[in-house]
């Protein structure tokens, strides 16, 4: 496509709208249920979600609970005024004619999150998030003249989060993403499958020469973070081609096309004048008081920002930090981050237990992609990590007792006496040690001669030796001491 030279002329702008389905037993305003993943085509409607003459939406109030905590997950704050409104367009997934949504008057104004991209923190705003319901599903046979229709997903529970165009590289979207991924998942807010659709990216981009801004495209429905990193990099490549080549960009709405790995156009795009808005006449202003926000503000957990500033002040890394925050959701059986939040107190313990499930944990299950996993953690890690403290245990030998407790998926009930038994306690016995540490100092003059003159990185040899020479069982602490001491440094 476009020369680098050439696109560096460019500043790209990119906007995300993301649809956000709420975990709800039941739809939007009918009760109807919100699971559609393997039900028959339209087996979960009802004569609301088809739009019958005379027929009256109820508003969940589940779903309002749920948006309320995702105004506090968005950095903001939920309005105590949000009214319904009607938003007009005819496709055959729409049998009334219009969508009820929020117009004017969303339920969460605006917010802001933050993102990191190669180290760089950057605060991307959120311009509003109204709830809304979703449409039917149509299908198109291939080779057929003829198009299908399932309205199972028709009123179901969304919330639509729309951010300002602080986005200017491919990195910073997919970033902004699976923030917000992550932040719906810790608010508990909605599964946020994407595979199933619980979570939908739609990516404007537009490129200028100019501080005005381009024309916009928007590609809808996309469904992974890898891809709209792909849709961000392909539109910015094409639109760029286009006005090379003295071309205008269209504003329209786009698709992807994953297996091409580009997007292709399906239509203009509407603007606000073309939908026709108007308040729904059936369905009454949402009114929240003041003590009903602030008893779900009370029951907010910690998000992820907080999580990254409380592991950081253990010193890990960023990609440690990132491992335990996506780990959290990913495997949420295994309750990590409470795990550590129970030992915060102490950062030495802490931070060996969060090397533990960063190194040893979190990969074996996910290698393993274990579906039912009972084992206690807190038992387990408060018997190595006490093991460990008394020198019983070796670094090696802690990965080892671990992989092998993960592995059978039982605790025993005495821990130490099984890793006795498994040969993995190591040996502090200084007796012992010390015949070790005589045979390999004399099987190994040169090293030993170098650490008496000053060389103290042979001692890192010798060591390693004794451990060799002790099938891994010596304590390496107590065996340096015993180097050093007899060869009188």
């Amino acid at each position: 496509m476009t020369e680098p030279a050439i696109r560096a002329t460019y500043v790209t702008t990119i906007g995300i709208e993301c649809h956000v389905q709420l975990k709800t037993k039941t739809k939007l305003f009918s009760a109807v249920g919100n699971d559609a993943r393997e039900a028959p085509a339209n087996s979960l409607v009802c004569h609301i979600d088809f739009g019958m003459p005379g027929a009256l939406p109820v508003l969940n109030k589940q779903a309002v609970y749920l948006a309320v905590k995702a105004a506090f997950a968005l950095g903001s704050t939920p309005e105590r005024f949000s009214k319904f409104d009607r938003k007009h367009y005819f496709y055959p997934d729409l049998p009334k004619g219009y969508q009820i949504t929020q117009f004017d008057q969303p339920i969460i104004g605006q917010g802001a999150i933050t993102i990191d991209v190669d180290g760089v923190t950057k605060t991307i705003g959120i311009t509003r998030a109204h709830m809304e319901e979703d449409a039917g599903k149509s299908t198109h046979p291939a080779g057929k003249d003829y198009s299908l229709v399932d309205l199972n997903r028709a009123g179901t529970p969304l919330l639509e989060i729309v951010s300002e165009p602080d986005m200017h590289s491919a990195a910073e979207a997919k970033a902004y993403a699976h923030e917000l991924y992550l932040r719906m998942r810790y608010a508990d807010v909605s599964e946020a499958n994407l595979f199933y659709g619980n979570m939908r990216f739609d990516v404007n981009v537009s490129v200028s020469q100019t501080n005005e801004l381009g024309t916009r495209t928007e590609t809808k429905n996309i469904n992974s973070f890898r891809a709209v990193e792909k849709v961000v990099e392909y539109e910015v490549s094409r639109q760029i081609e286009v006005l090379e080549k003295g071309g205008p960009i269209v504003q329209e709405t786009r698709g992807w096309d994953d297996a091409k790995q580009r997007t292709f156009s399906q239509r203009l795009k509407e603007n606000a004048d073309d939908y026709r808005y108007m308040p729904d006449p059936d369905l009454p202003p949402i009114v929240l008081d003041e003590a009903y926000i602030a008893a779900i503000k009370a029951e907010m957990p910690v998000m992820p920002d907080e999580w990254r500033s409380r592991l950081s002040s253990l010193g890990l890394s960023k990609s440690q930090i990132d491992t335990l925050i996506d780990a959290q959701v990913e495997l949420s059986q295994e309750h990590y981050l409470e795990l550590l939040e129970a030992v915060l107190g102490d950062v030495t313990l802490a931070k060996q237990l969060a090397n533990w499930l960063v190194n040893i944990d979190v990969p074996y299950v996910r290698e393993h992609e274990l579906e039912t996993r009972p084992l206690d953690r807190q038992a387990l890690y408060a018997a190595v990590s006490g093991l460990a403290a008394d020198g019983k245990l070796s670094s090696t030998g802690a990965k080892a007792l671990i992989t092998d407790l993960l592995a059978t998926a039982t605790l025993p009930a005495d821990i130490a006496a099984y890793a006795q038994a498994k040969g993995l306690v190591q040996e502090s016995d200084e007796g012992a040690i010390a015949k070790v540490v005589k045979q390999v100092v004399a099987e190994n003059p040169q090293a030993a001669a170098d650490v008496k003159s000053g060389e103290m990185k042979a001692i890192g040899f010798l060591v390693g030796q004794v451990m060799k020479l002790s099938q891994g069982k010596a304590n390496p602490s107590l065996a340096q001491q015993l180097i050093k001491k007899q060869l009188d440094i």
